[in-house]
């Protein structure tokens, strides 16, 4: 089977070489011509781990063209994965995606053979059937079913590591237009899983609303994990990640996801939220439970600021270590390490901020309000506080080495508590998630 890829950005280049590099012959195009050029360069169009060595191990299988109808012939599957951004309600625009499925159904006007389109963008329930079925058949003059096929399969990765979680995941997730388009779709995933993952098929809502329901579920189990380390910082001796580790013992629970720290971000979580509950709204179900859990993340930096506040001097220079949304990522998009910038510029901080990736990425965001630097000696050398904002090896290794934090530096707030069992010397260390031997008052009252 060959294989087309609608959209060469960071999950549909991956995707491109994943499919290769287990045996498919794979063609993808892009209304960006660069990303067409750079993938026929036999490079990477996009910066994510492992994927310029993938594309290249793989360049026999793989090409890119800027014509749809191009794409469209020489495939007998194709993947759709353009930007489905948030509009001013909060669901999901659909408006790329119909452009994309124009094209696909003017090129499937012309192809005799049976084709099946993927949809792999994140949609609302509904949106496949109501909003992007009915271009395809206009666009084709040809009916889903009987002459082509059409399936809703979202992927559930990271970024940074998108391919390694395109190859191995937990499961897929099959929505199907009927049994002849999930076959044909079941078929390429049984060939790409190194895993041997399972596949759960359902119908394209079903499969709509499982795939933003994994996400926002996971945000209430981070949600969770932070209020639980807020209840050990007031317990003596408290510890969250014991805690923690005790509930990851439980099969209903589970580990992953548990561990207190800072807020979720990035471009998936947050707006996933936010979105399930315009379509509760919408659809007259009570989902102030999701509501709740997007604006308790989002008092996550005010309030990590308001709590470190008396222990920094006024007009102080603090330093935030990690600006992406996560680990091994260029990613901002609802940053915590970004929102704690701006929070302490607002409470007229000097802030510095560095991260091993993401510097260019912020300068749009926080212009005039942080010194960026690419150089982490820079920052370490001018900060009278540091703020360890995301758990990058790149400090965790910093905090294992001799010399750190540096003289100038007095205090570090560990959020993720990276420092636990590390002397800070003269420094102080504000580890979050963890009680102190004392006895709050307020605990000894209630029982006494």
């Amino acid at each position: 089977m060959k294989i087309s890829v609608f959209g060469l950005g960071k999950l549909g280049a991956s995707m491109l070489a994943g499919f290769a590099s287990r045996g498919f012959q794979v063609i993808g195009t892009d209304i960006n011509q660069k990303a067409v050029e750079a993938v026929n360069r036999h490079e990477a169009p996009v910066q994510e781990t492992g994927l310029g060595e993938m594309i290249r191990e793989n360049r026999a299988r793989i090409r890119a063209t800027s014509s749809p109808d191009e794409a469209l012939a020489e495939s007998e599957i194709s993947f759709v994965i353009v930007p489905t951004p948030s509009d001013h309600r909060g669901a999901f625009s659909i408006e790329y995606a119909k452009h994309a499925f124009a094209d696909i159904g003017k090129a499937l006007k012309k192809k005799k053979e049976y084709h099946t389109v993927v949809l792999t963008s994140t949609v609302l329930p509904g949106a496949t059937r109501h909003g992007l079925l009915p271009v395809l058949e206009r666009e084709s003059g040809k009916k889903c079913g009987p002459e082509f096929g059409l399936c809703y399969n979202p992927e559930f990765i990271a970024l940074g590591s998108v391919i390694r979680d395109f190859l191995n995941p937990d499961f897929y997730l099959l929505g199907q237009f009927d049994e002849r388009s999930g076959d044909a779709l079941e078929a390429v995933h049984k060939k790409v899983s190194v895993n041997q993952a399972p596949v759960k098929r359902m119908s394209l809502e079903n499969a709509e609303l499982a795939k933003i329901a994994v996400n926002s579920f996971v945000t209430m189990k981070i949600s969770f994990a932070n209020m639980l380390a807020e209840f050990c910082e007031k317990i003596p001796e408290g510890n969250v990640d014991v805690v923690s580790d005790a509930l990851g013992m439980d099969k209903r629970i589970g580990r992953k996801y548990l561990t207190g720290g800072l807020g979720f971000g990035g471009p998936c979580f947050p707006r996933d939220n936010v979105a399930l509950d315009f379509m509760g709204k919408t659809l007259g179900v009570d989902s102030a439970l999701l509501r709740e859990n997007d604006a308790y993340n989002r008092r996550l930096a005010a309030r990590l600021v308001e709590k470190i506040r008396p222990h920094i001097p006024a007009g102080a220079s603090v330093g935030v270590l990690g600006l992406a949304y996560k680990p091994h990522s260029h990613v901002v998009e609802e940053s915590p390490g970004v929102a704690i910038c701006q929070a302490l510029a607002d409470q007229g901080y000097r802030v510095l901020g560095h991260d091993p990736l993401a510097v260019e990425s912020a300068r749009g965001i926080l212009q005039y309000r942080a010194v960026l630097c690419p150089d982490l000696k820079e920052v370490l050398e001018q900060s009278e506080v540091l703020i360890l904002t995301t758990t990058d090896p790149a400090y965790q290794k910093l905090v294992k080495e001799k010399g750190f934090p540096g003289e100038k530096v007095r205090l570090v707030v560990d959020p993720w508590r990276i420092m636990a069992g590390v002397s800070g010397g003269k420094t102080r260390v504000l580890s979050f998630g963890m009680g102190s031997e004392e006895v709050p008052e307020t605990l000894r009252h209630l029982w006494s």
